[in-house]
């Protein structure tokens, strides 16, 4: 990818950043900084997911109880929504935590690739100069939690109301979800020039369609099993190439 073809394209879906993602992962120049981030990844979801599946019988037993007499002739569309509901919620807390224990190494991937796609050179940091930001991306990843929680709550909270709960919100949890994925990894380029959490949100929220799109397939295969043990990078590359495309002109600080 050179430098002419980074100008903005109003008609790239989030869908085309996504689908880069994979193909960035793998340039010669890149391949040696997704190896942490992915390691951290399998180590976590892997462990994370065998858990979640010895438990996911008897939770979807438990939301179905929830249904109220006058819609059990819905559970063969209730149940697959409950297996939906529930993989939606954990596959969005096990990615929060994987990119909490990875931040600084996705941060760093992201910072490389960054450097390859525009051609600049990227801020001479080695791991001695990435340990001392680690206190910096953690308080970052907090204020997202921040974010994310209160919305959250408001959402699962849906969850228990008889009809509505098995129906309205697991889709209303797949948009958040998809905005919050975007999100998590578009933070990391913003990030990385210190453009506030605040502004960033500002600056997705004006291409919210395209960010929730973004956002959306990373959710659809963090619920597929092996596939989503290499999620990780992939998604960090697909957002530093839509910074790149779409922010860096407007925010870059460096």
């Amino acid at each position: 990818m050179t430098q002419s073809t980074l100008s903005p394209q109003k008609d790239r879906s989030g869908f085309y950043y996504f689908a880069q993602g994979w193909r960035l992962v793998t340039r010669p120049g890149i391949k040696r900084f997704v190896i942490l981030p992915l390691l951290a990844n399998i180590l976590f979801l892997g462990g994370a997911f065998w858990w979640l599946f010895t438990k996911l019988g008897g939770w979807i037993d438990q939301v179905i109880s929830y249904v109220p007499d006058w819609l059990q002739w819905l559970n063969y569309l209730i149940w697959p929504m409950a297996v939906i509901s529930i993989l939606l919620v954990f596959t969005y807390f096990f990615s929060t935590v994987a990119n909490i224990i990875a931040a600084p190494f996705n941060g760093w991937l992201s910072e490389k690739l960054e450097a390859e796609l525009t051609g600049k050179p990227a801020p001479d940091a080695g791991i001695t100069e990435l340990l001392k930001d680690v206190p910096r991306m953690m308080k970052r990843e907090l204020v997202r939690i921040g974010y994310y929680l209160p919305r959250a709550i408001g959402l699962l909270i849906l969850f228990f109301i008889p009809g509505i709960g098995q129906t309205i919100a697991p889709v209303l949890w797949f948009i958040f979800g998809a905005w919050m994925m975007s999100i998590q990894y578009c933070d990391y380029p913003f990030d990385n020039h210190r453009v506030s959490f605040s502004e960033m949100k500002q600056a997705l929220a004006k291409e919210r369609m395209r960010n929730i799109q973004f956002g959306g397939f990373i959710s659809i295969l963090m619920m597929l099993p092996f596939v989503n043990l290499v999620i990780m990078p992939v998604a960090v590359c697909g957002a530093t190439l839509m910074w790149v495309d779409r922010y860096r002109t407007r925010y870059a600080r460096y």
